[in-house]
């Protein structure tokens, strides 16, 4: 064997797994540190997620929607404490910080599930910690994500990063399902905070990665966000404590991100609620109930995974952020018009499978990609104003809406014809903001050269 065929074959296959996956040179290390650092917050989360749901029944069901609200609360409570650690610390130190907050949260809440004090008060406190957790966790991942790659970058490699997160969200469940019984499920908080510290590796490793970057003397990088000098780095966010939530409401392209937000969680509720009158007329066994949304999240996974690998980044350099954001609410409203004519089983899962698999691989990467020209201050403070509070209370405010339109006597078909106005609007917002993006995405570039 000639040894020299070695090098030029894995050259080879560099050249066609970048083909393939549309990943540039220099990017895997940074493609391989975020999809593990998005598997590891996502299984960490999938692993505790059912431990979460029955503690909210263990907790009282009659006392859930007390523990909605008390998240709201939380929620609010907990966006002055996040401004304020912004203030004090450099990102990549203040996500290590936040992680390690919610590791000895994990190992407290082992521990108070162990010791048997209080068990229903220790049942409704952790539901409500679960429910910030998982969107705090997530919304700083995609900060550091806009923080550290450029729009360019992000329009190729994110839809392969949200992979990280689907594979983790498959894989979290099937941990949990294997370790429950023979451990226990006080046990699987300890599986989840080891997950956990595996996402602090991975933010060492894309911070170095980071410096790396900033060290080359390559014209690749000269004029772009990747020469930034280090002590900018390395400053802390800065900003009063509210700083997020006075942002948003001051930038006309934050608050359409904001609008953005709330019709997608009033979409998405309004769906939640037809998928489940559906589901109770057409199926009155828990366990076929059980088996179709077994069977539904797994084409949705499935078919999200093969999207986001080898077309998310394609599709989204192809016709742009702008269309590939308002391509699933131009879908849904669609959707919602065949939902109306006929409301039946085939239809809503029709409609839920291209609706969260959209969202999944086109919606969410597009949405993170919003925020990637944007300050620090925008990046942290008022996206995860906007991750947590808005999403939250957008939840809350679509389910009254949604009982206000049944109590006026509206059917499921009703509330599918009354939706598809807000989807159309949806779309527009959505497209507005991606073209927005380009424009200040165009701005940027010429602001540092050119290049």
């Amino acid at each position: 064997m000639n040894p020299a065929a070695a090098p030029g074959s894995a050259s080879r296959l560099d050249r066609i797994r970048e083909s393939l996956l549309a990943i540039g040179p220099g990017e895997w290390p940074a493609l391989t540190w975020s999809f593990m650092y998005h598997f590891s917050l996502l299984c960490g989360y999938y692993i505790i997620r059912p431990l979460r749901d029955e503690m909210g029944i263990a907790g009282g069901v009659e006392k859930l929607q007390w523990m909605f609200s008390g998240t709201f609360v939380v929620m609010l409570a907990a966006v002055p404490l996040f401004g304020w650690a912004a203030r004090r610390f450099a990102p990549r130190r203040l996500l290590v910080y936040v992680y390690l907050f919610f590791i000895g949260n994990l190992l407290l809440f082992f521990a108070l599930f162990r010791s048997g004090i209080a068990p229903a008060g220790i049942a409704r406190a952790f539901f409500i910690w679960a429910s910030v957790y998982n969107l705090f966790i997530v919304s700083v991942f995609w900060s550091f994500m806009a923080d550290i790659f450029t729009s360019a970058r992000a329009a190729r490699l994110f839809g392969i990063i949200a992979a990280g997160g689907t594979a983790g969200a498959l894989a979290g469940p099937a941990l949990a399902a294997a370790l429950v019984m023979p451990f226990g499920p006080p046990v699987l908080l300890l599986f989840s905070a080891g997950f956990l510290a595996v996402a602090v590796l991975c933010i060492r490793r894309l911070a170095s990665w980071k410096d790396q970057e900033k060290a080359m003397p390559d014209a690749r990088h000269a004029g772009t966000r990747e020469s930034a000098s280090a002590p900018e780095n390395e400053r802390a966010i800065g900003g009063g404590v509210l700083a997020g939530i006075r942002l948003v409401f001051s930038s006309p392209y934050l608050a359409g991100i904001c609008a953005f937000m709330l019709l997608f969680t009033t979409l998405s509720t309004f769906l939640y609620f037809q998928q489940a009158h559906i589901v109770r007329a057409y199926l009155d066994d828990p366990s076929r109930r059980m088996a179709f949304f077994a069977g539904m999240d797994f084409a949705v996974n499935a078919l999200t995974l093969a999207v986001q690998v080898f077309l998310t980044g394609r599709i989204v350099g192809r016709f742009g952020i702008g269309i590939s954001l308002a391509a699933v609410p131009a879908l849904l409203t669609a959707g919602f018009a065949f939902l109306g004519a006929m409301p039946a089983l085939g239809t809503i899962v029709a409609v839920q499978v291209v609706r969260r698999a959209g969202d999944y691989a086109l919606t969410r990467p597009g949405r993170e990609m919003l925020y990637v020209v944007l300050g620090r201050e925008e990046k942290y403070k008022a996206k995860n104003f906007i991750d947590t509070v808005v999403y939250r209370g957008g939840d809350a405010l679509s389910a009254w809406a949604y009982a206000a339109m049944g109590g006026l006597g509206l059917s499921v078909a009703g509330t599918a014809f009354a939706a598809m106005p807000l989807a159309a609007l949806w779309a527009w917002i959505a497209w507005r903001l991606g073209l927005r993006q380009e424009t200040l995405a165009a701005a940027e570039k010429g602001t540092h050269g050119g290049r």
